[in-house]
């Protein structure tokens, strides 16, 4: 059974952060990790291109972002997920909850039912918990409050222990 994580992040992540992301993204895929992600630029694409094959990546509609995946949709439920965890869901626009949805799916998987072992990511603010995202946080704070409510860990790139943390919690 392959062993899932996910690799997110703000799309203004830095340039030397996202090579880390990269080669962290070969490094697990050599010890059988799948990546999950969203198809963004910046962190999300970082990852999807050192995790070459093995990878899942949910888009929020067709041709997001030019591209293409057989996740292309979220499900149902993973609006209700969302919903559930978002500070401000009435507010947001039809597109905006499409990609909140998608990250549903980047923690719990195709079915929402298989959460991932571990978040990477990087956001300005450093949040490796629900209680540290704020506004600073952007989309990826979707997912970070996602992942805190079923202790998932989450080690944001930002802070400087935080691939230790991971090495030490990945193997």
């Amino acid at each position: 059974m392959p062993l899932y994580y996910a690799g997110i992040g703000s799309r203004q992540t830095p340039s030397a952060v996202l090579q880390q992301m990269t080669r962290i993204a070969q490094r697990l895929a050599q010890k059988g990790y799948v990546l999950r992600s969203g198809g963004a630029p910046g962190a999300d694409t970082a990852f999807e291109f050192g995790a070459g094959d093995a990878k899942q990546i949910f888009l929020p509609w067709a041709g997001f972002e030019n591209r293409t995946s057989p996740y292309s949709r979220p499900a149902p439920n993973a609006y209700e997920m969302a919903a559930l965890v978002h500070p401000a869901w009435r507010r947001l626009s039809r597109g905006a909850r499409m990609l909140q949805a998608r990250n549903s799916h980047q923690i719990f998987g195709p079915e929402l039912n298989d959460p991932v072992r571990f978040v990477v990511c990087w956001t300005p603010d450093g949040a490796e918990h629900e209680r540290q995202t704020s506004q600073v946080t952007g989309g990826t704070g979707q997912a970070i409050r996602l992942a805190s409510r079923t202790a998932v860990p989450i080690f944001n790139l930002k802070n400087p222990s935080a691939e230790q943390r991971l090495w030490a919690t990945a193997g």
